[in-house]
């Protein structure tokens, strides 16, 4: 390949001029949607998470669940990031404890947590 060529690989593909949707570039540099991407990047902080020792802050305030007479600020989304993995997990037909316990085999997890980008 010439050093021209191998800075852009669309310039090869397509003119300049030409209008081309977002998803038919991907499509053509064989790239994994962002929203994998991310998906991917969540389940493997979850399982850095799972992975480490009981009494770590970041272990015990993913799992700690708020007073039963606390309330969420008015306007302030629903959603946690629990619930955003596990989510994420039920795409992958596994359960939060199922996943906490797989995340235990590093090499595993990290097979099964990059396959979501991988296959989109």
């Amino acid at each position: 390949m010439r050093p021209k060529e191998t800075k852009n690989k669309l310039n090869i593909l397509l003119p300049w001029y030409q209008f081309v949707r977002n998803d038919d570039v991907q499509r053509l540099m064989k790239q994994p949607k962002l929203t994998a991407i991310i998906q991917s990047r969540r389940l493997t902080l979850f399982g850095h998470i799972m992975r480490m020792d009981d009494n770590a802050d970041a272990k015990r305030i993913l799992l700690a669940s708020p007073p039963a007479d606390w309330r969420r600020q008015l306007g302030r989304p629903r959603i946690t990031w629990l619930i955003t993995v596990q989510q994420d997990l039920k795409q992958h037909h596994f359960t939060l404890p199922e996943a906490a316990d797989l995340a235990q085999n590093r090499p595993l997890w990290r097979m099964m947590s990059m396959y979501g980008a991988t296959q989109s």
